[in-house]
């Protein structure tokens, strides 16, 4: 029996990081625990490129059209929406988490869910916050092991 599993070194994989510039104070949070989760995973600085979009109903094209350029072994999605009196939230955060996985579906790139969807702008700063509970650190490290994987499948290891 083979098992494949992604290792937690990437190496020469190159990743993309979609990011909403919406709650940016939060965003900008989440981006630099996904920097920092790439920089344990042994990811260089110029194998990162990082894409501002003006919302998270923009991430999904703009990963879409990141994966589709060949140049990414992976593109980490970044974004917050907040819960308000309307029902904009739910709309928003339905489409972009559906339109990711299409994405990573059409285009055989891994995407990695870092869009927190919170009540509050409470629950959105805690899990934008520096340290290891960091979700855009999380999604990071999920899209490290999903490149390996990807690298792993693409070399016929463990046939």
């Amino acid at each position: 029996m083979n098992e494949l599993r992604g290792s937690g070194t990437a190496s020469g994989c190159r990743f993309a990081i979609v990011v909403s510039r919406f709650n940016e104070e939060i965003t900008d949070g989440l981006l630099r625990g996904a920097r920092a989760g790439l920089a344990e995973a042994s990811v260089r600085d110029e194998d990162i490129t990082v894409i501002r979009v003006p919302g998270a109903f923009e991430i999904p094209v703009t990963a879409l059209r990141a994966a589709e350029t060949g140049r990414f072994d992976a593109v980490i999605c970044i974004g917050c929406l907040i819960k308000g009196e309307t029902p904009h939230f739910e709309y928003i955060a339905g489409a972009a988490c559906q339109a990711i996985a299409a994405a990573a579906a059409a285009t055989g790139v891994p995407m990695a869910l870092g869009v927190l969807t919170t009540l509050t702008e409470e629950q959105a700063m805690e899990r934008a916050a520096d340290g290891p509970d960091n979700k855009g650190r999380e999604a990071a490290l999920a899209a490290v092991e999903m490149a390996t994987l990807f690298r792993q499948l693409q070399e016929g290891i463990g046939e």
